[in-house]
């Protein structure tokens, strides 16, 4: 089973710019389901891309199991928000999700079924991706993930733009996933009772201001005054 540790993290794009992210500390445990909410603008997007050793931070550490990330990268698998994607390229859904394939060896027709499979849409192997749902698009996106040998499984996102049956029917899939014994840490603008489908929350905003269950969450921003001013998230 699988744990990272992220501890401090503090990051700038530029030695002239101001911190993005300041002493952002993450535990991601295996079987739990961690959500990632916070405002545009907030670090959400930054802190995945250092967790899945794009980058690196100018202060802190990452460990996987006790050791650094550097050593361990293909342990963490990255999903990328839908929307930066161009999703008119003529590709197929098995085309897709074959490139998920992080070590270039030759993948099966079973494997390919199998990850198709485990979202729901093994169906729509053939499909080309402009053709498909939002909700659809998503689920081949997950499936490219699966692809790799990664135990911690980084979305940012993925419930963006999704009408409210695709969300519940993707954070079920995801579910299913955690109780498997995967971690998976999914950045979010949701909020209120919807965050109650997760097992943890942290709430970021260039620092982390809240860290725990849903209720604890909840309970700690009604306290800030950000809350009572309403712009803790926007």
């Amino acid at each position: 089973m699988t744990s990272l540790i992220a501890e401090n993290l503090t990051y700038s794009y530029s030695r002239q710019s101001n911190p993005v992210l300041e002493e952002v500390s993450v535990t991601l445990r295996p079987g739990t389901l961690t959500a990632l909410v916070g405002p545009n603008g907030a670090g959400k997007s930054t802190l995945l891309n250092l967790l899945q050793g794009q980058n690196k931070p100018d202060k802190g550490e990452i460990t996987i199991d006790g050791n650094p990330l550097f050593n361990n990268r293909a342990q963490v698998a990255l999903m990328p928000q839908r929307g930066k994607l161009n999703w008119n390229f003529p590709i197929t859904v098995e085309g897709l999700v074959s490139l998920g394939r992080v070590n270039h060896s030759k993948l099966t027709c079973c494997e390919l079924e199998g990850a198709l499979q485990r979202v729901g849409i093994s169906h729509l192997a053939k499909r080309r991706l402009d053709s498909l749902s939002g909700g659809q698009q998503q689920r081949a996106l997950l499936a490219k993930t699966l692809m790799s040998p990664a135990k911690i499984l980084l979305l940012d996102e993925p419930c963006s733009a999704l009408d409210p049956l695709a969300r519940e029917e993707f954070l079920l899939i995801i579910r299913q996933f955690a109780d498997a014994g995967l971690s998976l840490f999914i950045t979010s603008h949701d909020w209120g009772s919807s965050l109650n489908a997760y097992d943890r929350v942290i709430a970021l905003d260039k620092t982390v201001l809240a860290n725990g269950s849903p209720q604890e969450v909840q309970h700690k921003l009604d306290s800030m005054d950000c809350m009572r001013r309403g712009n803790c998230f926007g």
